[in-house]
C-alpha cells in the first residue's frame, strides 16, 4: 500500500509540502493553494502502483541501454563500482 508521500511525490514533484499520515487533511502546503485536490490526492492511491511499475520498467531499461553502450555486462559494470 502506498504511502501519502509517495502519492504526493507521483501527483506533484517538486513542490513543497510536508505530510503526516495519509490523510489529506494532514498536508501542508508551503505555497499559496494545495497543488492537487482532496479527490485527485485519494485517486493516486489506486494509481501507485502501476504508475512505480512503470517507473522501476523505465529505469531498468535506461540502465540496460548505457550498458550496451558502454559495452558492458552488468557484472563488468559491478566490478568496476566496487
Amino acid at each position: 500500500m502506498a504511502k501519502g508521500w509517495e502519492v504526493l511525490n507521483m501527483l506533484c514533484p517538486g513542490v513543497e509540502l510536508t505530510v503526516s499520515g495519509n490523510d489529506y487533511e494532514n498536508i501542508n502546503w508551503h505555497g499559496n493553494k494545495p497543488a492537487v485536490t482532496k479527490k485527485q490526492f485519494d485517486d493516486g492511491f489506486a494509481q501507485f502502483d502501476a504508475w512505480q511499475v512503470q517507473q522501476d520498467a523505465d529505469k531498468a531499461l535506461a540502465k540496460s541501454n548505457l550498458l550496451k553502450r558502454l559495452g558492458l555486462t552488468e557484472d563488468e559494470a559491478k566490478l568496476l563500482l566496487s
